[in-house]
């Protein structure tokens, strides 16, 4: 063997010597490299170590585990690494383990290890590994008749065209969950062979039976949504469709505003993300904390969404440049979203802890792209360590309305956050305007000053004047910004401005 080699090999052994202090399977052999491997193989082993130890994986588990499934693989198939048939060979370490007549729960074990190193292959290979498993959707579709059911798939393949590759899943899921349960409570009440025959009364019957079962009022309205649009489209699919399902109105529900945190909370989750990366004790907590700090951050101060964080990838970003691109957002929109200081720092320190994996998302866990689940449960649980209760989309939430407070234009927070309207930005302006708040207290003062009610002293007095000129100056300096304003009404304001000053 080489230099380089034996080293590799001494640190294979280094690591098999830490399973002594666990209580391994009876007889259990680990293989030993020896001169009848090719030398690229020992090699392998050491680029497979470090692969696992830079996803986030305790070494004594690559000790225990890993290393030993790994080389059981070579150890029974003794050919370099590049011609191992990636079933037929690596099957052959379970049927190893098998024959020792190991536990289940260690068989178990020993085939998510496999998996681990089949991955590891076919990234050395340059194979990128897409796994995607379909759901089972029948259970959905039983009791529909299969006119109905081939239109739903229909509308579900021109569907799935805006929908993310990384929620293929989770999305045909919610799709068929979604459509089917009006149809099916139709199907089996009334006599249906057709569209023609569903009245409206059927749906005015759905909806007495969902509210008279507690459903809310939003539940309800989304099933009308997912009818309505379905109906378009058979329409559009030169299907007759009775006109007066079409005109069905939805149910009054509560306005409600988007939840924020407050700054003393949004400190608090702050100090804790900050607090577990100082404390870190090992390399994999601190490569975790870190992950949950930039996460974190993104989400506060750049308001990505959480599928965005998931999505986001080593090329959209340009920490030089201060910003990164989030790609296909909501409703497959591009958009530039520019970032802190305090969110490159956090960026650049977990990348250097980032590890490797088959993709270039920027957030990988045990060697693999971050799922939203993950980054959801963290958030969460540090939240409940602060003391604060907290989910990813209320930080998108205090983002914005802390933005607006901040004087943040309007116009400019629905670009950073991509709305596609106006007036989804707009409802922050709702929730906590510190502006509206100043101008509203600032001339309900005023208002006591002219009908003699005020009793505030001087000092306090100057200090509402002070605030009422500033709210004047601030609705003159908004009303100035407006772009299609003539000349002369510039001049005007302008001059407006000038007497508020004096």
């Amino acid at each position: 063997m080489s230099a380089s080699s034996e080293s590799a090999a001494q640190r294979y052994d280094r690591a098999l010597l830490k399973t002594r202090t666990y209580r391994l399977p009876p007889d259990y052999a680990m293989p030993q490299p020896t001169s009848a491997w090719p030398a690229e193989n020992v090699a392998l082993l050491e680029r497979y170590r470090e692969w696992l130890l830079s996803g986030g994986a305790s070494p004594f588990v690559v000790g225990l585990l890993y290393i030993p499934m790994a080389g059981n693989v070579l150890g029974l198939n003794l050919k370099p690494y590049a011609q191992l048939d990636l079933e037929t060979d690596l099957a052959r370490a379970v049927e190893y383990i098998h024959a020792k007549q190991s536990s289940a729960e260690w068989i178990s074990m020993s085939r998510c290890a496999l998996d681990k190193f089949r991955r590891f292959l076919r990234q050395e290979r340059g194979q990128t590994e897409i796994v995607l498993r379909l759901p089972d959707v029948s259970r959905y579709q039983a009791g529909l008749p299969d006119w109905l059911v081939e239109q739903l798939e229909r509308y579900q393949h021109l569907m799935q065209r805006n929908w993310r590759p990384a929620r293929l899943t989770e999305r045909l899921r919610s799709f068929w969950a979604d459509q089917t349960p009006l149809w099916r409570w139709f199907f089996e009440r009334y006599p249906i062979t057709g569209l023609m025959d569903i009245q409206r009364q059927y749906i005015l019957d759905y909806v007495d039976h969902c509210l008279t079962t507690g459903y809310a009022a939003s539940s309800v309205n989304d099933d009308l949504r997912y009818f309505h649009a379905f109906l378009l489209y058979l329409q559009e699919q030169d299907y007759r469709v009775p006109q007066a399902l079409l005109h069905l109105h939805t149910l009054k529900q509560p306005d409600r505003l988007p939840r924020f945190l407050t700054d003393d909370q949004v400190r608090r989750l702050r100090d804790e993300f900050e607090q577990r990366v100082a404390q870190a004790q090992s390399s994999v907590q601190r490569r975790d904390a870190l992950l949950d700090r930039a996460a974190f951050y993104l989400m506060w101060q750049g308001g990505l969404r959480l599928g965005e964080v998931e999505e986001l990838r080593l090329e959209d970003l340009d920490l030089a440049g201060r910003k990164l691109m989030v790609r296909q957002g909501k409703g497959q929109k591009d958009r530039a979203v520019y970032i802190t200081d305090t969110v490159i720092r956090a960026l650049r320190e977990y990348l250097t802890v980032r590890g490797m994996g088959p993709t270039d998302h920027v957030f990988l866990y045990r060697n693999l792209a971050v799922h939203k689940d993950l980054i959801h449960c963290r958030i969460r649980y540090a939240g409940e360590r602060a003391g604060v209760k907290v989910t990813p989309h209320q930080l998108r939430h205090t983002c914005a309305t802390q933005l607006l407070n901040a004087g943040c234009r309007v116009t400019s927070i629905q670009k950073l956050l991509g709305h596609r309207r106006i007036d989804s930005t707009m409802i922050y302006a709702r929730v906590h305007d510190r502006t509206v708040a100043e101008d509203y207290y600032a001339a309900m003062t005023h208002i006591e000053q002219r009908l003699d009610l005020s009793t505030e002293t001087d000092a306090a007095s100057e200090w509402v004047n002070a605030c009422w000129a500033r709210a004047q100056l601030r609705e003159l300096v908004n009303r100035l910004a407006e772009p299609q304003l003539e000349l002369d009404a510039r001049m005007d304001l302008i001059e407006q401005m000038r007497r508020v000053l004096q």
